[in-house]
């Protein structure tokens, strides 16, 4: 079964740039499709991008549209999320997690590795 962990998180600065990795373990990631979620304090998990399994099709919320990158590197089996612009809104923190299923649901997804917490200064 397929482990993933989040990393990447830090401090940054509101209109600056952060780069999150998710790194795969225990199976291949480019099986799965991966979503990056995030999580207020006292909130659900809200799903950010998703990349698919097949042909790197991939799905941004709206808010994040147009400043926010996803990407695999299948050598590395690793998944990125780049994110430039950054907001205040955006502070969270992130985790990626796999699904066989295209879906923004957080239900269907497995596989959730620790986070990692994004803290925007303004």
């Amino acid at each position: 079964e397929v482990q993933l962990q989040a990393s990447g998180g830090g401090l940054v600065q509101a209109g600056g740039s952060l780069r999150l990795s998710c790194a795969g373990s225990g199976g291949t990631l480019a099986d799965y499709v991966i979503g990056w979620f995030r999580q207020d304090p006292g909130n659900e998990h809200k799903v950010v991008s998703l990349i698919s399994s097949k042909d790197d099709t991939t799905y941004y919320e709206d808010s994040v549209k147009g400043r926010f990158t996803v990407s695999r590197d299948n050598s590395k089996n690793m998944v990125y999320l780049q994110m430039n612009n950054v907001k205040p809104e955006d502070a969270a923190v992130y985790y990626c997690a796999a699904s066989w299923l295209w879906s923004v649901y957080p239900s269907h997804y497995d596989n959730w590795g620790r986070g990692t917490q994004v803290t925007v200064s303004s």
